[in-house]
């Protein structure tokens, strides 16, 4: 499966052109509004949190978004595996 990838310009494009709101979009999507604007305006690295979930939902990078729990199991399974190896 292939996802598009945006840069900001072509995000805000896209919301211009669906006459969408940023903060509609953002209030259904459960993220915060003003947080969505910094994103899109590149006031936020992305690295981590909600920047991180906001960046990979508007196709601005490639990534995963899971809960601490999954997190926490998956780094648990690769220390299991290391160790059988």
């Amino acid at each position: 499966m292939t996802t598009q990838s945006y840069n900001t310009a072509s995000a805000k494009a896209l919301f211009e052109i669906s006459g969408t709101s940023v903060a509609e979009w953002a209030r259904v999507r459960g993220f915060s509004a003003g947080l969505v604007y910094q994103v899109l305006e590149g006031k936020r690295k992305c690295m981590r949190g909600q920047s991180h979930q906001i960046a990979i939902a508007l196709g601005l990078k490639q990534g995963e978004c899971f809960a601490v729990d999954e997190l926490s199991r998956r780094l648990l399974n690769g220390a299991a595996d290391k160790q059988g190896r």
